[in-house]
């Protein structure tokens, strides 16, 4: 996952079929991308409010429920990505799925 390092893939598409085929590789990717690292700033959020309000007790509270929340969504997360490692081995998908270009290819 290239939460940082872009990839530019040069195609030319010309017909509206293309650009449907790739809206994963640009939109779906990239989303995901964005919730997981939303997930792990929420919960570093939740940390550093923990820690800065040892005082306040509503507050250490509130950062508690934030490192909860993102935990949640940092497991759930990582758990689509195993289910779907699973089903790709499982079929024996490895060589029919290239999801650096977003392109599966069920053979003819």
């Amino acid at each position: 996952m290239d939460l940082f390092f872009t990839k530019a893939y040069a195609t030319a598409c010309t017909t509206l079929n293309c650009y449907i085929g790739r809206v994963d590789s640009i939109i779906i990717n990239p989303l995901i991308e964005f919730l997981f690292a939303l997930a792990v700033v929420y919960f570093l959020y939740g940390v550093f409010e923990f820690f800065t309000n040892q005082d306040n007790d509503e507050k250490k509270t509130t950062g508690k429920s934030h490192m909860l929340w993102g935990i949640i969504g940092i497991t759930i997360m990582l758990g689509v990505f195993t289910i779907l490692g699973i089903i790709v081995r499982t079929f024996n998908l490895q060589d029919d799925v290239d999801p650096a270009t977003s392109t599966v290819d069920l053979g003819s």
